[in-house]
């Protein structure tokens, strides 16, 4: 069984192709539940974020796999699937390992090292284990991202540049204005990245925090916290006039803000000069806002290009965490190609031998009565002939059990022979490194979902010791 990675990011595709194929929160459980029905999937994970969205599964024909899921992504984003295609990348094998521990770490982010990808990629393979779309192979490979994400960012200190999308976008407020001291800030949205850029703008002297959200509750509940005010959304203009910059991260699935309600807008402020920072996927600002006088709008693809003071710090800690990244992808393909290689080779000397017994008796009997000797030849010869017929097959599986192609060769060698290895055969005695060492507190920019998160996973079984393992 083969792990695979269907998906895009912002490297491959701009944000009007990112947030037509973004799954809103509410359809997830159902886009997991259409990935489960397909035939060649046996386990999937969904993870959509404001910078990528990709789909995790595991297949036993990955071919049919891929083309299933890049289907179904085509027909979401109402995009030809010869158009999705270009900015699709796939990932199979230790490769799509490889890519995932990235992910979790920060090291594949728009911004180096951000935070929040720790917790989303938690999230979704909670969804994902609660939607019960997860198998042996995603459990393995997620409860070990998740603690390889923890490593990296406890070695490398990279948690402590702060490079968050939140914590950029008020790194772009604080060059446009100098200093954001006494600005007023609007935030549309009370999910966690306005929460998270709340907290940024209050810590950098913002003196006036306002919160709007459709749901008026939670819209108190973040004002709350920051000594704010919530904004009734169907007063959302009287908070437009009042602020100097606005932050818009809601969950909604079309424009929040048009050109013809701005333009009234900026007369109200006697174009009084406007921050938009659009943070959202799909995209919360029309991008025609940005072309009214007084207003600056900037997305979030516009970040990218943000001088960020920390990236040089970040940079060399990318590097040590690509050097960790390495040690636990060969940690993982010794101890995954181990997981088979050794049961194989013991159950194919083993149907050699019963092939030979076999044999050996039905010619014994048809010989008739034999001396000791003669029936010592023929017995020699037997063990020869087994032996040396099975002597490439278990050299070469040797040869190649800790090169990433290990796995395969050896999948391909029980299909050949027809060979029944039996589970509890299986070395299945892996600890992850990070598994005995004590605990560190987490920065307090990490959310609470992700010191759960993290907190819960204990080497490659997870909390709760449930050994899994690949090729099931």
């Amino acid at each position: 069984m083969f792990p695979i990675i269907i998906g895009l990011n912002h490297v491959t595709a701009p944000v009007e192709i990112r947030e037509k194929v973004s799954f809103h929160p509410s359809s997830i459980s159902n886009a997991l539940k259409e990935l489960s029905e397909i035939t060649a999937i046996q386990g999937a994970v969904l993870l959509s974020t404001c910078n990528r969205l990709e789909i995790y599964a595991s297949t036993r024909e990955y071919e049919g796999g891929i083309a299933a899921i890049k289907s179904l992504l085509a027909r979401h984003s109402e995009l030809p699937e010869q158009e999705i295609n270009k900015y699709l990348y796939v990932h199979t094998l230790y490769d799509a390992v490889r890519h995932l521990y990235r992910v979790v770490s920060g090291l594949d982010s728009m911004v180096l090292g951000e935070t929040e990808i720790l917790g989303q990629v938690a999230d979704a393979y909670e969804k994902a284990t609660q939607s019960k779309t997860t198998n042996k192979v995603l459990n393995v490979i997620f409860q070990n991202a998740l603690a390889v994400g923890k490593r990296v960012r406890t070695e490398t200190l990279i948690d402590q540049h702060p490079t968050s999308v939140s914590y950029t976008a008020v790194e772009l407020a604080k060059q446009t204005f100098k200093d954001i001291t006494g600005k007023s800030i609007l935030i549309l949205g009370a999910g966690e990245m306005s929460a998270s850029t709340a907290r940024h703008l209050v810590a950098n002297g913002a003196s006036a925090v306002m919160v709007s959200n459709r749901s008026y509750d939670r819209a108190q509940a973040l004002a709350c916290e920051f000594g704010g005010k919530a904004i009734p959304y169907s007063k959302l203009e009287s908070g437009l006039m009042e602020g100097d910059i606005v932050i818009a991260a809601t969950a909604a699935t079309h424009f929040v803000l048009k050109p013809n309600r701005m333009k009234r807008v900026m007369e109200a402020r006697s174009y009084r000069p406007l921050l938009l920072i659009d943070i959202a996927v799909p995209r919360d600002i029309h991008p025609d806002v940005g072309e009214i006088e007084g207003v600056k709008l900037f997305d979030i693809d516009d970040l990218q290009g943000v001088v960020d003071a920390h990236k040089k710090a970040r940079t060399l800690a990318a590097v040590q965490g690509e050097e960790i990244l390495q040690e636990e992808m060969e940690r993982f393909m010794k101890w995954h190609n181990s997981l088979y290689a050794v049961p194989t080779i013991i159950a194919l000397k083993q149907k050699g031998e019963k092939i030979r017994d076999e044999m050996l008796q039905n010619a014994l009997r048809k010989l008739g009565p034999l001396g000791p000797k003669e029936e010592k030849v023929i017995r020699t010869m037997a063990n020869s002939i087994i032996s040396n017929f099975l002597h490439s097959p278990i050299a070469n599986l040797k040869e190649v059990a800790n090169t990433n192609q290990g796995h395969l060769y050896t999948e391909i060698l029980q299909k050949l022979f027809d060979l029944d290895v039996p589970e509890d055969s299986l070395n299945t005695g892996f600890h992850n490194s990070t598994k005995n060492e004590p605990s560190q507190k987490l920065s307090d920019n990490h959310h609470s979902h992700e010191k759960r998160a993290v907190g819960q996973i204990q080497g490659y079984g997870g909390k709760n010791g449930n050994n899994t393992y690949w090729n099931s």
